[in-house]
């Protein structure tokens, strides 16, 4: 081979190099698939720790997002004819409204025989994958020497002024389930709230604390000494955070209410968004659930060495049942009647 023809052959391979190189640096890096979820604040559930676990464990990003479940619901609205979410996490009579106005598309993720019918739109709208309780988180540091409250009722006395919390019923899922607890637990019915109405004017005399959303950290601190919330957020705050706190289920009685997941109807990453729902009901993510001290809808989840961190089962006996449809037809109104009467 003559010098000149090994110069070519060099001059070509030369060539062929730069322009691999050059097409690799017009193509941009491949990203992680991105879900975008509705209502999955870092504080809340630990959806932190979830969203870490879907990352490593499917290779698909779902950025946190502090929106609660009526604003969730509005931003769906707002965007019905170009959809940003691909799913979202509501509380159960959100997720019921969400049905009903057409903002969600049916999918049965893998488990969806172990939810109980109760538990699930029977299209696939919409599903359970945990639940809590509602009830007193308290800071007991916070409190000032003051006795840790026991009862709907302690909540009003004037010693406590200034130190109890509840999310705004007009908006926030829990601050309705709170409303519907007190309600409940004061005589009142689904068709009759007029036990909360006049409990929450009551309570308005005590100066309460009525953020929008959710308030964990301002519990640990000291802020807001006395929160209604539920249960998985207390045990948290006492067994991850090792925080001098205490869940309360009040002497008068209280609810348990379900939070659920669903598919964004015409969400823009349809086949990844699946891939996140079925792992919020797979063996991981069920123990992650039960984990961050919620009660997995998949009842073996729940580790029994973990259940006994709980409160007493005699003190979960204090819960009362609740028409989930009923419950989510009311909470319209309901909100018009808080802002009406005591807002």
């Amino acid at each position: 081979m003559s010098f000149k023809t090994r110069i070519r052959q060099a001059l070509s391979a030369g060539a062929g190099v730069l322009a691999l190189l050059a097409t690799l640096a017009a193509t941009p890096a491949q990203a992680d698939p991105t879900v975008i979820c509705y209502n999955c604040p870092p504080e809340w559930a630990d959806w932190a720790g979830q969203v870490k676990a879907i990352e490593s464990d499917l290779g698909i990003r779902v950025p946190l997002d502090n929106k609660n479940s009526g604003q969730a619901v509005a931003q769906m609205i707002a965007e019905r004819n170009s959809p940003v979410a691909d799913v979202v996490y509501l509380g159960i009579t959100s997720a019921i409204e969400a049905a009903k106005k057409g903002l969600l598309a049916p999918y049965k993720p893998a488990h969806w025989d172990q939810i109980p019918t109760d538990l699930k739109d029977p299209d696939g709208l919409w599903f359970s994958i945990h639940s809590g309780t509602i009830g007193f988180f308290v800071n007991r540091d916070a409190l000032e020497g003051k006795p840790v409250p026991k009862s709907w009722a302690d909540l009003l006395k004037p010693e406590y002024r200034g130190m109890v919390g509840y999310l705004d019923p007009s908006s926030a899922f829990v601050g309705y389930a709170s409303a519907v607890a007190v309600n409940q637990a004061l005589g009142g019915t689904i068709d009759n709230f007029g036990p909360a109405l006049e409990y929450f004017k009551k309570l308005k005399q005590n100066d309460p604390i009525v953020p929008k959303q959710t308030s964990y950290a301002r519990v640990l601190s000291g802020e807001i000494p006395i929160l209604l919330d539920f249960d998985f957020n207390a045990y948290r705050a006492i067994y991850k955070d090792h925080a001098n706190v205490q869940f309360v289920i009040p002497a008068e009685g209280t609810v348990a209410l379900p939070y659920v997941m669903a598919l964004v109807k015409g969400a823009p990453h349809a086949a990844d968004a699946k891939k996140v729902l079925d792992y919020t009901l797979s063996d991981k993510g069920q123990a992650h659930w039960a984990q961050a001290y919620l009660r997995p809808v998949r009842q073996g989840a729940m580790d029994p060495e973990l259940a006994k961190k709980f409160l007493p089962a005699s003190d979960y006996e204090r819960v009362r049942p609740v028409n989930l449809e009923q419950l989510a037809a009311r909470q319209a109104s309901f909100g018009q009647d808080y802002l009406k009467n005591v807002r």
